[in-house]
């Protein structure tokens, strides 16, 4: 079965440049440009990691990411930013982002971290 990533961002640059990424390797990739429409996405599709940035101008991404935390503590969520880096990624950890990416992120970087995290025991989760 193939992995399913969602990316949760309001660039669509940087939507095409994941999903260029990810299904080059045989990721299932789905986009989202905000908040309210990643958890549509979520709501009617398999969703088995998330790549979120956390700075969107309609979404407030640590909002977002404790929802998702509420309906999986074990879900599978790397918190992506280029504003203030290093503190707003520090926060992001501590609200349960299993892992972090500084904008700009390199396209290794972005797959060498889904590669890890999807190694790992599957989370597969939807809101119900």
């Amino acid at each position: 079965m193939q992995h399913a990533v969602l990316i949760v961002d309001d660039d669509p640059q940087v939507r095409t440049l994941c999903r260029m990424v990810l299904e080059g390797p045989g990721y299932i990739v789905r986009e989202a440009r905000s908040g309210e429409q990643a958890l549509a996405v979520i709501r009617t599709t398999r969703v088995d990691l998330i790549v979120l940035d956390l700075c969107m101008p309609d979404t407030d991404g640590f909002e977002f990411q404790n929802a998702i935390r509420a309906g999986s503590p074990t879900f599978k969520i790397i918190a992506t930013s280029g504003f203030l880096n290093a503190t707003v990624l520090s926060v992001a950890r501590m609200f349960g982002a299993t892992a972090t990416l500084a904008k700009p992120f390199s396209p290794e970087s972005l797959l060498s971290i889904v590669r890890k995290l999807l190694a790992e025991e599957r989370s597969i989760w939807a809101f119900d």
